[in-house]
């Protein structure tokens, strides 16, 4: 089995030594950094994003900068909408329903490391998907974890970092971010 493969299946896989990921990383990045860098209302800016990512909807935005590791596992529902410096490390899936709102400074992050010193050091990590659901705001400079799903019509505050599965139809803050009320 591949690394890729073993990255796919939510195993431990070899991230920094594999040939086949440091090319798709360095062909990804090489991506973004030249959507960062075009005019704004660019078409190429676009046809970038449209090269990269996994899937969307006909209506999106994602202002410059953005960063991602492969993005062939980012999907994107309807009306989604990223403001300022997004961050999405899609070792797994992440997935973003209709008419997804994410402020400036906020992060996704797929990829998790052992916490057995012996494994971390030999360059060994995992992925677990990300799923937020449709109708969500996400405020600024929030975090969210490996693993995480956040539900339909829900308010994540600024500042948060979401370790938890956050439920429909709520407002949920802190660090950790918990609910702290329904919608």
């Amino acid at each position: 089995m591949t690394e890729k493969e073993k990255m796919l299946r939510g195993e431990l896989y070899d991230a920094n030594y594999d040939k086949e990921l440091i090319e798709e990383r360095q062909r990804c990045k090489t991506e973004c950094q030249k959507f960062n860098t075009l005019p704004y209302n660019s078409e190429e800016r676009k046809k970038i994003l449209a090269s990269i990512l996994g899937s969307f909807g006909k209506e999106f935005t994602i202002e410059p900068s953005f960063w991602c590791d492969y993005g062939y596992n980012i999907h994107l529902g309807e009306n989604f909408y990223s403001n300022h410096n997004l961050v999405i490390l899609d070792g797994a899936p992440v997935r973003f329903g209709n008419n997804v709102f994410v402020a400036p400074n906020c992060g996704f992050y797929t990829a998790g490391h052992p916490i057995n010193a012996v494994e971390r050091n030999k360059g060994l990590e995992y992925a677990r998907s990300i799923t937020v659901g449709n109708d969500v705001w996400i405020g600024a400079g929030v975090q969210v974890m490996p693993g995480v799903t956040i539900g339909n019509n829900v308010v994540i505050g600024g500042g948060s970092v979401v370790v938890k599965d956050i439920p429909d139809n709520s407002l949920a803050v802190g660090n950790p971010c918990k609910v702290i009320r329904r919608i």
